[in-house]
């Protein structure tokens, strides 16, 4: 039976992880891996609905788009992440909790209330590993069509980077941050290296050789 592993692609807007994402991907079912390729929000029926009201629409007060963004990831785990999962898939996500807690609790002012929420509309499910993408702001890899929530928080972007920083600094066995100014080649050897090194200490959790991780605590 193959393990499953979930791994998920965080950072600010401009930084590659579609780019980094689709290549490990392929280089997974190169492997004979089967690939879910998913985001949030928009990776189910549902989620488009939602994305499109929160990212396209008009103004959302922060709190409700909070709880939009919760409602939309306890549906999302449970319809498509814990089965492929089940079934022994490697699961590559498009954000997840993190963006909420930098972007919701950081940047729009909400707080911890948000990661807490997070948490329960996930019933606890956390990635086997983040990759973090880091870079420095540079507003010219952002000159395209901006969704409104990107258009909101643009002027808080070195706010959003130490925000994926410091949760990794948090939890650093389940982070990889990797330096996103570099080649693409060269982002994704460390971006493979670091979803290898998770599916091999997944293996060994499950087989009982290895320590699991555990969650990483919730700021009081």
């Amino acid at each position: 039976m193959k393990t499953g592993l979930f791994v998920v692609f965080e950072g600010g807007d401009g930084v590659g992880k579609t780019t980094q994402l689709e290549r490990l991907a392929e280089a997974m079912r190169s492997a004979g891996r089967e690939v879910v390729v998913t985001r949030e929000p928009g990776g189910t029926q549902l989620g488009l609905h939602l994305r499109q009201l929160i990212m396209h629409g008009d103004h959302v007060a922060p709190r409700a788009e909070a709880l939009l963004y919760a409602a939309d990831r306890a549906h999302h785990v449970e319809s498509v992440v814990k089965p492929a999962l089940a079934r022994g898939a490697v699961v590559l996500q498009d954000r997840f909790i993190d963006s909420s807690i930098v972007y919701q609790g950081g940047a729009r002012g909400l707080g911890n209330e948000v990661e807490r929420i997070s948490r329960w509309a996930t019933d606890g499910l956390l990635p086997d590993l983040t990759v973090v993408l880091d870079m420095a702001p540079d507003t010219s890899r952002m000159d395209r069509h901006l969704d409104r929530v990107e258009r909101e928080t643009v002027e808080h972007a070195e706010q959003i980077r130490q925000g994926f920083l410091f949760l990794a600094q948090r939890d650093p066995r389940r982070y990889a941050v990797i330096d996103a100014a570099r080649p693409v080649g060269e982002v994704f050897h460390d971006v493979f290296a670091a979803a290898r090194a998770a599916l091999r200490r997944k293996r060994e959790i499950i087989s009982g050789a290895g320590t699991p991780i555990p969650p990483s605590p919730v700021t009081p």
